[in-house]
């Protein structure tokens, strides 16, 4: 069997290959599409090189032309959705439909045109102006881009098509993109769409390259050559962290997604107030996409009482009636087991589920696990273990102080979530909960459940670590996306006519937010500012 090309340096040609692997059929568990090249140095090497040329050129580029390849690639895509969801579908088992071709082919366009918008208007730059002592800065484009895409968002967080790819274009950083091997097919139609939108535009050729599998060392070292600007990277926190280790130890950025068990909080008055809608819309989001969500809700905070125990029961109950899903591939099905076995060997007690089930293809039985509060507080990184899958944590604390010493233990998440009475008799719990929790998160929510990420400039999807390797930053909303991939530069002294537009005391037609000696002003600035 052929294998198929690389996308590098604007061409699509064949790899210098060390090795040859298919994707799996998460339904089958057997091998599927056509075979696809492990890539030596060699590939990452040309890459890089062709990368640095296509960043001179995009430094110079208006945000205007890229804003118009964000905005045709994301037509090109809707043009080709059915056979890049079918793709999806067979590589990963996700639903067709809705949760394909409706919910997250329409965020990813969406987050492209969003990305559009912020290079169109360059306010992502943050223009600073100090007139007194003459002293402006801006953010700047870092240089080419590695992206990693995860395995459970082939769309959405895809390393071609997501929104770590659409951040760094519309910052005006070329994107290598390194295929997750879950779903080889995928990415490959999203580069091809890529590339041609990258052609009609007029952008240069290396803008977007694309590389399917490396092996370890060769990550390692791509992550850290000094031609690349930085790394985004969503998936295991074993794999980011030895990438981390790798690109710290050189002084390069890389932005990780790694693990979260958003953690949720119920108080005894929601669970009397409305104990049926809470049950349901736990188990709707724990079990959704079979659990293989960074936000799935893997850990349930309750004070113990009959409320607890009625809702324990409830969702066994559930969780026993509803069949389960397929997980993505082979290692998830066996790192889900693993973190179980961990879990229940810490002390949890297992209330349902546990185990792999037989027949075809990834499946596991939908899971919940018990442990008190004080147990947990006995061995809370065992008990933090992530179980990323259709599997959930119950933790019941004696009072309100033991609670909070719980959440006092949390390693950092992406979400955490509070459930309180609406009739305003658990303000006091409340805010003595969310006082612990807050630093712990990096989005607190109330009375709804984790697992919907909104693609809007407010949001923060991040927190400190293990969610992410920096609590400052967000993968998810345009512009603040895509400071991570920028550089601040500042111009000291600096004639006004050799400055970039946006810092020049006067500019042509267009409008900026601007922050000028000490306050945001809105401005006249030129719609290329973007360059």
């Amino acid at each position: 069997m052929q294998l198929q090309a690389v996308l590098v340096a604007g061409q699509w040609r064949k790899a210098q290959a060390v090795d040859r692997f298919r994707a799996v059929d998460p339904q089958t568990g057997q091998p599927c599409g056509p075979e696809y090249p492990v890539s030596s140095w060699h590939d990452c090497d040309q890459a890089l090189d062709a990368a640095c040329e296509a960043f001179a050129q995009l430094r110079q580029t208006p945000g205007e032309r890229i804003a118009q390849f964000l905005e045709r690639y994301a037509e090109r895509i809707e043009a080709r959705a059915e056979q890049i969801v079918q793709a999806a579908h067979q590589e990963t088992a996700l639903p067709l439909r809705p949760r394909l071709a409706e919910v997250e082919l329409p965020r990813t366009t969406g987050q492209l045109r969003q990305a559009a918008q912020a290079a169109r208007d360059g306010s992502w730059r943050r223009p600073t102006i100090d007139t007194k002592l003459n002293i402006r800065s801006r953010l700047a484009p870092l240089g080419p881009v590695c992206v990693m895409g995860p395995n459970n968002f082939p769309l959405a967080f895809g390393s071609a098509s997501g929104g770590d790819f659409a951040a760094a274009i519309a910052a005006g950083c070329p994107v290598i993109a390194k295929a997750h091997s879950s779903h080889p097919t995928t990415t490959r139609l999203f580069a091809e769409e890529a590339f041609q939108a990258v052609q009609e535009v007029g952008l240069p050729p290396a803008t977007v390259q694309l590389l399917y599998r490396l092996r370890h060392q060769d990550g390692l070292r791509l992550v850290a050559d000094p031609r690349l600007g930085a790394t985004g990277y969503t998936g295991s926190r074993s794999s980011g962290l030895k990438l981390k280790a790798a690109a710290d130890a050189a002084g390069k950025p890389i932005y990780l997604e790694l693990s979260s068990i958003n953690p949720v909080v119920l108080l005894p008055g929601a669970l009397r107030e409305r104990m049926q809608a809470i049950v349901q819309e736990f188990v709707t989001s724990c079990l959704l996409g079979c659990g293989q969500f960074c936000t799935n809700p893997g850990l349930v905070l309750l004070l113990a009482g009959e409320e607890s125990e009625q809702f324990a029961q409830q969702v066994v109950q559930r969780f026993q009636q509803t069949s389960p899903g397929v997980l993505l591939s082979g290692g998830v099905l066996r790192n889900l087991d693993a973190s179980v076995r961990r879990l229940r060997e810490a002390g949890a007690e297992l209330l349902t589920g546990g185990q792999q089930l037989p027949g075809p293809g990834f499946r596991y039985a939908n899971t919940l696990l018990r442990v008190s509060a004080a147990r947990f507080l006995e061995a809370p990184r065992d008990l933090q273990t992530e179980a990323f899958g259709n599997s959930s944590l119950l933790v019941v604390a004696a009072d309100a102080e033991e609670l909070c010493r719980v959440i006092d233990h949390l390693e950092g998440n992406l979400t955490g979530t509070i459930y309180a009475s609406t009739q305003g008799d658990e303000e006091t719990l409340y805010e003595q909960v969310a006082f612990h929790l807050r630093p712990r998160v990096g989005r607190l929510l109330c009375d709804k459940m984790p697992t919907g990420v909104a693609v809007t400039a407010a949001m923060n999807h991040g927190g400190p670590f293990p969610a992410t390797g920096h609590p400052h930053f967000t993968a998810v909303g345009m512009p603040p996306a895509l400071w991570r991939f920028t550089q601040l530069q500042c111009y000291d002294n600096v004639p006004q006519h050799r400055l970039p537009p946006e810092l020049r005391d006067k500019n042509p037609p267009g409008r900026m937010w601007r922050w000028i000696d000490g306050r945001w002003t809105q401005e006249d600035v030129s719609s290329d500012s973007g360059a």
